[in-house]
C-alpha cells in the first residue's frame, strides 16, 4: 500500500518519467531537467486539489485541510539502462539515491515556496502565533523532516508548507506500459512478455528500449549488456535494497515487489521481509514465481507449471521473440502456432494478430 491515508483522506497521484531525465549521449541524468518537473508537478497536484468536485462533505474537509498530494515515477529502470547502470549494482544504487534525493528536495522547497505564496495546509495552521509554530515544531520533528537537510526545516518553521505529505510510488502499470517504460520503480519484469489483460486476453508486450539500443549497438544482437537485467534475474536482496533507499526520500510508502524464484521457502521470504523492515522499508511485498494459480504477468502466454520444458521458459528472455519446439514456431508473428492453445495458427484478424483457433488476440496493429 503505497500511500496510508487517515479516516476520509484522498490523494492524487501523479508520476515523473525518469525515462525522460536522461541525457542519452552522456549516459548521465539532467537533474536541472529532473527539478524543473518536479517545480511543475507539485504545483499541479496543488492545484488539482482546489479544482476536485467532492462527492462527500468529509473528504472535501480532509482534503483540503492537509492538502496531501503523492508524486512519484515511472520509467526508472529506463533511466539506469541509458545511463549505462545495471538496477540493483553499486552504480545503479548512487543514481537511484541522487535522483530520489533531488526529486525529495525539490519537491518540499517547491511545497515551502508556495505556502509563502498562498498559506500552509490548515491543519497546521493554530489559533494564534504561538500555536502555529508549535505545530511547525512538531512537523519538522517527524522522524522523515528529521532527515531531510537543515535549510528546508527551517524554512518551515518560517513560511511553513503547502502540503502534509507530497512523495510517494504508486504502480503506474496502465501508464507506464502506455508510454512504453518502465512502470513504478520496478525493473523490466522481461523485454519481452506476455500480459493478462482484464478482458482475459493475453496480450504480447515488447520493451522499446531493447531495439532502441540495438538499432544504436547492433553488434549487441544476442549478447545483450548486463544493465538489461530483467526482474527475475535480480535477486531478492537487490529487490529489497533498491526500495530501502528509495523510501528514505519518501515521506508516504512505495509499491514495490520482491520477485522471488520459484521454490523459494518460508524462511527464505522472513529474511527478506526482515531486511525490508531493517532497511527502513515502511511495508514489502514478497512475490515467488508460480505460487499462485494465474499470474498477471508471465515469460509465456501460458501459466508456468513445472511441466513447461526450458525452451519455452526462455520464450521471451532479452533477445527472443519466439520459441521454437521440434518444428513449430509458438509465438504472436503471423503464420505462428498459437501459444495459448498450441494449436491455431496465428492470422491477422480485424487488425490483431489472433488465432483461428481459440480467438486469442496476441498482437493488436491497431
Amino acid at each position: 500500500m503505497e500511500q496510508p491515508l487517515a479516516p476520509w483522506s484522498v490523494c492524487n497521484l501523479a508520476a515523473v518519467n525518469l525515462a525522460t531525465m536522461a541525457n542519452k549521449e552522456l549516459g548521465t541524468v539532467d537533474y536541472d531537467q529532473l527539478r524543473k518537473t518536479v517545480e511543475i508537478g507539485v504545483r499541479m497536484q496543488d492545484n488539482v486539489i482546489d479544482s476536485t468536485p467532492y462527492f462527500l462533505k468529509e473528504n472535501e474537509k480532509q482534503a483540503l485541510g492537509e492538502r496531501r498530494v503523492g508524486l512519484g515515477v515511472m520509467g526508472l529502470h529506463d533511466l539506469l539502462i541509458y545511463c549505462g547502470a545495471r538496477y540493483g549494482s553499486d552504480k545503479g544504487n548512487e543514481i537511484v539515491e541522487k535522483v530520489f534525493e533531488t526529486i525529495a528536495t525539490t519537491a518540499y522547497r517547491t511545497s515551502i515556496k508556495l505556502a509563502s505564496e498562498k498559506g500552509s495546509f490548515p491543519f497546521l495552521i493554530g489559533k494564534d502565533d504561538t500555536e502555529t509554530m508549535q505545530l511547525r515544531q512538531n512537523f519538522i520533528n517527524t522522524g522523515f523532516m528529521k532527515k531531510m537537510p537543515e535549510d528546508i526545516r527551517q524554512d518551515v518553521l518560517k513560511y511553513g508548507i503547502r502540503n502534509s505529505h507530497l512523495l510517494t510510488v504508486a504502480p503506474t502499470g496502465s501508464t507506464g506500459t502506455m508510454v512504453n517504460v518502465s512502470t513504478g520503480l520496478e525493473p523490466y519484469f522481461s523485454f519481452s512478455y506476455f500480459r493478462s489483460g482484464r478482458l482475459g486476453k493475453f496480450i504480447e508486450v515488447k520493451a522499446d528500449i531493447v531495439q532502441e539500443y540495438l538499432d544504436k549497438h547492433p553488434e549487441a544482437e544476442g549478447n545483450l549488456p548486463e544493465f538489461f537485467v530483467s526482474s527475475m534475474e535480480l535477486t531478492p536482496e537487490e529487490h529489497a535494497d533498491v526500495q530501502c533507499i528509495i523510501q528514505r526520500w519518501v515521506d508516504s510508502s512505495i509499491s514495490k515487489t520482491v520477485n522471488a524464484p520459484r521454490g523459494y521457502n518460508v524462511s527464505q521470504v522472513q529474511a527478506v521481509y526482515e531486511r525490508l523492515y531493517k532497511g527502513g522499508a515502511k511495508g514489502g511485498t514478497v512475490y515467488v514465481d508460480g505460487s499462485r494459480d494465474a499470474q498477471v504477468l508471465s515469460l509465456t502466454a501460458e501459466e508456468n507449471t513445472d511441466s513447461t520444458s526450458d525452451s519455452e521458459l526462455n520464450l521471451y528472455s532479452n533477445d527472443a521473440d519466439v520459441t521454437a519446439t521440434s518444428d513449430v514456431v509458438y509465438g504472436s508473428e503471423l503464420g505462428n502456432t498459437c501459444p495459448i492453445c498450441r494449436e491455431g495458427e496465428v492470422k491477422e484478424i480485424g487488425g490483431c494478430n489472433s488465432c483461428d483457433t481459440c480467438g486469442m488476440q496476441l498482437k493488436c496493429g491497431l
